[in-house]
């Protein structure tokens, strides 16, 4: 399963998220971000990618956004608010080092060829304790069967690279992030029928309670640490003065049992002596 040029597939994204059930799922991911952004704080904001058909910073409180997009550059729709838009790769962003707050990944990772420089650039720009909120498809979620079936047709987002939630996770981790949340959404198949959609919102209710793996989408918000360091006190020791020369202390160096042998043997050559002495008389 290999999608059309990055152009060509972009486009062909856009497209599906105008349409049902791309259009419903779009509206889900926004609700999701609706309770995400606000919590997250700063001067700067950048999103990778511009697939929705809808602006998605407009719950954000950080007052700087801005979108890279290899492939257009376009104000924003009527009614949506103001944003910076510039052409890029996210493979090489053109962007310094540690100056963004917050990146903004909706699915960037699926439709790139190396996501592991992705995920290296952003950490790379991203300030200390700055964090990433990245969206995904879920592999292993029932849209698998029409993903084995339409993959094949190099058609968006069957043709993308689903990355499992647990390995976007081990790979954030490696890079020195720590996981904050990880949400799952989604649960009705992907019918382009109104009708039948709408009558099966009860399975979002009860994929959340019963299968909560197996939504069709996933968002998960990491933060980035900082290695710390803790300063050591140094171990000086002040030296003690001398109360007598090097060369006099080295005659007094005697061992208690030295003494106690000397003060003893004296005595018993005496005696011994003294004794011998009497027997010869």
């Amino acid at each position: 399963m290999k999608c059309a040029p990055g152009a060509v597939t972009r486009q062909r994204m856009r497209a599906w998220f105008t349409h049902i059930p791309g259009r419903w799922f779009q509206a889900e991911e926004r609700a999701r971000l609706r309770e995400i952004l606000p919590t997250l704080f700063g001067y700067h904001l950048l999103q990778l990618g511009d697939l929705y058909s809808k602006e998605c910073l407009n719950s954000s409180r950080i007052p700087h956004c801005i979108v890279q997009d290899p492939d257009r550059q376009t104000a924003p729709p009527a009614g949506e608010r103001l944003r910076s838009v510039f052409r890029g790769e996210p493979d090489y962003l053109p962007v310094a080092s540690d100056s963004i707050d917050v990146v903004l990944m909706p699915h960037t990772l699926e439709f790139t060829h190396d996501p592991h420089q992705v995920l290296r650039e952003v950490e790379r720009v991203l300030i200390p304790e700055g964090h990433v909120v990245v969206l995904g498809f879920n592999p292993w979620s029932p849209w698998i069967l029409w993903r084995l079936a339409l993959g094949w047709r190099a058609r968006p987002p069957w043709c993308g690279h689903f990355i499992r939630a647990s390995r976007l996770r081990d790979w954030l981790q490696l890079l020195g992030f720590d996981i904050v949340s990880c949400e799952r959404y989604f649960y009705r198949p992907p019918l382009s029928h109104k009708g039948i959609m709408q009558r099966l919102r009860f399975l979002d209710r009860l994929g959340q309670r019963w299968w909560p793996v197996f939504g069709a989408g996933y968002v998960v918000v990491a933060k980035k640490r900082v290695a710390t360091l803790t300063p050591l006190k140094p171990s000086w020791r002040s030296r003690r003065p001398r109360m007598v020369a090097p060369e006099l202390a080295g005659n007094s160096r005697i061992r208690p049992i030295d003494n106690f042998e000397a003060a003893n043997s004296e005595p018993d050559l005496q005696r011994a002596t003294d004794k011998k002495g009497n027997d010869h008389a």
